[in-house]
């Protein structure tokens, strides 16, 4: 049961096919994309969707809060007009005042329901229309009284209430708003406090409130500074205990925008202060209002994602097929030349990127065929008696690794890395052979090693950097060939296989007198000194994955070619490197005594 569970998931991850992985890919990465826009797009509607209800909202509370405060100041306006320009200065023996307020009152009849003006001792001077005070009313016990003469320059606003303070019909009892103020009078020439009464009409209220929409269950209020309520739309409701309103508590709040919690319910409160009265304008949004559009604009938001994910995997699925195709039409050629067909014909198509690697490829394996070949040749034509022993000795396990990496950089479709180090193995094995000469340039020496590193590197994958330097006047003189490479391989596999950090190793060529110097350094983990001894007495091999040219050997070649004078110098110190001095005679190639031999 287990082993058909791998079998099921290796087979359902590792081995899909590159048109089923772009498709599954593009189409999980579209899910999650339009899944997280979708979210963001949702919470940023809704708190902007929020916000503007609660800003249009906040406009129109302004709004009717500016009526309100108009209405009120034209109020007053009235009263200031009636008292100083009608009432002030004026005898009440005489018949202006009733003229003046009566042109007063006709004007303003759409708001006025009546004007008294009434004396300190509570009787009634003058009132329009013409008014008789109730007999059992006593005016001195009223609220707006007692405030207006305690307090000269306070205009008193009542609280709504029925109309019943005069004698009149039934159209008496409507609801009115009272102005009430203090005067000053002229009696047969003597000033005395009276009170100036104005009942505004209470319709104003009920006809700009009614216009007034918050949203679904959203409503306006006013009430006074102590919180008792001057309009409601569920007024009665309140009345009659059926609806409970927060008023005391709204009453109290600043002007601004806050959430509350009233009756397990939240409420977004909205209080303004209505101008010279103190009256606070309160406008209530319940939170169940915003939510409603919240759901709304989610079931939009999930259609418009299912329908463009449908898109995209329509999209997707014509992508894929029209990317992949080509693909595995060269990865069958790809997977012949793997065993081992290189007469594969191999049709470049597809997009840009893909033709031209189906290129690079074919070019590639046309080199490959080339030098491979010419590498055959060249290693049985060049080989001379002298150097087979020596040439025997190179590892198979070099060129197997280094043809391993080419074949990974195909697989892996690098062919232009694969040229280049297929091009490095080909002068690698080309100044090897130097048509069996053994004495050759420092310059092909030099090509040599660099090829030799350059393989070594990119086997490495740039564990270690290099550098080769060499003077100009120095390319052209003798040097012994595969001189530097065992030397520069002992460096690798033995001072920074183990190393933690990244590995230098740098080739300098230089001309002291009549010597020549060729040193190479490595930062690696050195050696003691009785290693140092062991390794010039001693051919110590590389690995088994080297080319098994040991250092002894080297040593002993210089100093049969050139003379027991020369040969190398090994100079370690544990944890901090080694460098090798290779002394050689400083010849011209060509000329002089040392010749190829």
């Amino acid at each position: 049961m287990d082993r058909g569970k791998f079998s099921i998931k290796k087979l359902s991850i590792k081995n899909l096919s590159i048109q089923s992985s772009i498709f599954i890919y593009f189409t999980v990465t579209a899910i999650i994309a339009i899944a997280l826009i979708s979210l963001i797009m949702f919470q940023r509607f809704t708190n902007s969707l929020n916000a503007t209800i609660i800003e249009e909202n906040a406009g129109i509370i302004g709004q009717v809060g500016e009526s309100i405060d108009s209405y009120l100041r034209n109020s007053m306006k009235i009263s200031d007009s009636i008292y100083y320009n009608v009432i002030k200065n004026t005898d009440i023996s005489g018949n202006e005042i009733k003229k003046g307020m009566n042109l007063i009152y006709v004007n303003n009849d759409n708001m006025i329901e009546d004007i008294a003006l009434i004396s300190g001792s509570g009787e009634l001077i003058e009132s329009m229309p013409a008014l008789r005070l109730k007999d059992n009313i006593n005016v001195l016990e009223k609220d707006f009284f007692k405030k207006s003469m305690a307090e000269s320059e306070y205009i008193y606003f009542s609280m709504p209430h029925i109309r019943n303070l005069f004698d009149q019909n039934e159209s008496s009892y409507s609801w009115v708003m009272s102005l009430a103020r203090a005067v000053e009078i002229t009696d047969e020439g003597k000033a005395t406090q009276a009170v100036l009464l104005i009942n505004l009409n209470y319709v104003f209220f009920e006809e700009l409130f009614s216009n007034v929409n918050l949203g679904n269950g959203g409503y306006i209020y006013l009430t006074n500074d102590r919180g008792d309520i001057i309009w409601h739309p569920r007024q009665n409701e309140i009345y009659s205990g059926r609806f409970d309103e927060n008023n005391k508590y709204a009453a109290g709040l600043k002007d601004g925008i806050s959430v509350e919690n009233y009756g397990g319910k939240k409420v977004t409160l909205n209080v303004r202060t209505i101008g010279y009265t103190g009256w606070k304008l309160v406008g209530v949004t319940p939170n169940a209002t915003l939510n409603i559009y919240g759901i709304k604009f989610r079931f939009f938001v999930v259609f418009v994602a299912d329908l463009f994910l449908f898109l995209l995997a329509m999209i997707n699925a014509f992508i894929s097929d029209k990317i992949s195709n080509p693909i595995k039409r060269l990865d069958t050629s790809v997977r012949e030349i793997e065993s081992g067909n290189l007469d594969v014909d191999i049709v470049p198509s597809g997009s840009y990127e893909v033709e031209h690697l189906g290129k690079s490829i074919k070019n590639m394996l046309g080199r490959i065929k080339l030098l491979m070949s010419d590498l055959v040749e060249e290693h049985n034509a060049k080989r001379k008696s002298e150097f087979d022993t020596l040439q025997s000795q190179i590892n198979p396990h070099f060129l197997y690794n280094t043809l391993d990496i080419i074949v990974w950089m195909i697989e892996n479709e690098e062919p232009d890395k694969a040229v280049s180090i297929v091009t490095a193995l080909a002068k690698f094995f080309r100044i090897s052979l130097s048509k069996g000469k053994n004495i050759i340039t420092v310059k092909d020496e030099i090509e040599h090693v660099r090829n030799y590193l350059m393989i070594q590197n990119m086997r490495f994958k740039n564990r270690f950097e290099y550098s080769i330097e060499a003077d100009e006047e120095v390319l052209l003189y003798s040097s012994l060939k595969l001189m530097l490479q065992p030397l520069v391989e002992n460096a690798i596999y033995h001072g920074m296989e183990f190393m933690d950090g990244d590995g230098e190793i740098d080739v300098k060529v230089s001309k002291e007198g009549e010597s020549l110097y060729f040193t190479i350094r490595d930062n690696g983990l050195g050696m003691s000194k009785e290693m140092v001894d062991k390794l010039l007495s001693k051919d110590i091999m590389p690995s088994k994955k080297g080319s098994g040219i040991g250092v002894k050997n080297v040593n002993e070649r210089i100093k049969l070619y050139f003379g027991n004078e020369y040969g190398l110098r090994v100079e370690s110190e544990p944890d901090d490197g080694t460098k090798i001095i290779i002394h050689l005679p400083a010849a011209i190639y060509g000329e002089g005594k040392y010749e190829d031999r």
